[in-house]
């Protein structure tokens, strides 16, 4: 049996389990990939404090997002073909998140749709937008939302086009899939998925095939996406959702001190230091260096999240410290779905969640509240 310890342990599980193309569309950035590498090796270079002495009884890493109660200032991010990883994947991972005291994200483009996950969980949920050309469809998308009892909506600024991912190419990656004689071989060498997918109905894109006029599968839907993410999108629709949504409101692709201004003069309820997991420009800043110029603005007016590169507790904590005030993982919760399913993303956050309680106490505090840049090393991190 193998004995997982860390949220790497549960990729390389993971990469054995899922075939090719759909592990590599979770686990891979745009062209050169120096963003996406970016993401996690910047916070290897963030070097912590260690205090001794200090009473280490009745810890909590508790905290609020967007006024809502987590376990811990972590929510599982919007992830694209999350039912791909595994079957039923978006509903699994909604489970593990409510298990373990946190929110899911679900994905415009998912598998299992809005109201799937609804139907398999007791708690809320949050739901991610793409602003789409079809209006009438995103404003559907919308009520199905408020509908399935979504308590905040994320809505993604930073795909009006698609970054080019040179894995996703050269596997075939489309929708539908390509069934090269490749894919095919690969995925016969992966039963464990091919069984699950096999006992599945949920194989499309849930929340739009049957949703739109004229896409009733997977063949018409590629037509579909291909026009469909709007290139014009502005901050006037930003406030046209916000009004339509009337609950809390997210706004995720934030890279820039500027855009994170007009983030604030939007009224959105937080804002998420995002360059889209490495894959859209290549080239940019990693979240966690972006981080802090604009806590540094804009903290003090509206709540600031990040994600990009979280693999662990301590790149959590790391965040906080800078100021961010929620976390998000998206790629650690597909290593945990692709390696174990359900019980690999419970198991990917209860590691995240002990590594940062364990990294908090030898830093010297018990409760995120008292936690600042000061439990880092100076000249380690970026200001």
């Amino acid at each position: 049996m193998t004995v997982i310890t860390n949220v790497e342990d549960l990729r390389v599980l993971a990469r054995k389990r899922v075939p090719r193309m759909f592990y590599d569309y979770a686990d891979s950035g745009s062209w050169t990939e120096s963003t996406y590498r970016a993401n996690e090796s910047d916070f290897q270079r963030i070097k912590l404090r260690q205090r001794v002495a200090v009473n280490m009884e009745n810890r909590s890493t508790a905290v609020k997002m967007v006024g809502i109660e987590m376990a811990m200032p972590v929510a599982i991010a919007p992830v694209g073909l999350t039912g791909m990883q595994h079957a039923d994947g978006e509903i699994l991972a909604a489970q593990a998140a409510e298990a373990c005291g946190i929110r899911f994200t679900l994905s415009t483009m998912s598998i299992c749709s809005i109201e799937d996950v609804a139907a398999h969980t007791k708690k809320p949920f949050w739901f991610q937008l793409y602003v789409m050309r079809d209006r009438e469809f995103i404003e559907r998308l919308i009520d199905r939302a408020k509908a399935a009892g979504c308590d905040a909506l994320v809505l993604t600024l930073d795909l009006q086009i698609l970054g080019q991912r040179h894995k996703d190419l050269k596997n075939g990656l489309s929708a539908p899939p390509k069934p090269t004689i490749a894919n095919l071989i690969n995925m016969a060498m992966k039963p464990r998925w091919c069984l699950g997918m096999l006992g599945t109905r949920r194989r499309q894109f849930g929340n739009i095939v049957g949703h739109v006029k004229g896409v009733e599968n997977m063949g018409s839907l590629s037509e579909w996406t291909a026009r469909q993410f709007d290139p014009r999108l502005n901050w006037g629709d930003v406030e046209w959702i916000k009004k339509r949504w009337g609950g809390k409101l997210i706004l995720k692709g934030i890279q820039d001190v500027e855009d994170a201004r007009l983030a604030v003069d939007s009224g959105a309820d937080a804002l998420i230091v995002s360059n889209h997991g490495g894959r859209q420009l290549d080239g940019a800043q990693s979240s966690i260096e972006a981080l802090p110029a604009i806590v540094a603005e804009v903290g003090d007016r509206i709540e600031v999240h990040m994600d990009g590169g979280i693999r662990s507790g301590q790149d959590v904590l790391k965040a906080w410290a800078l100021g961010a005030r929620g976390t998000y993982v998206g790629r650690a919760m597909a290593y945990g779905l692709g390696a174990m399913g359900k019980e690999g993303v419970v198991k990917a956050l209860e590691l995240i969640r002990n590594e940062l309680d364990l990294t908090m106490a030898f830093c010297g505090h018990t409760r995120l509240e008292t936690v600042d840049r000061s439990i880092l090393l100076p000249g380690t991190y970026p200001s």
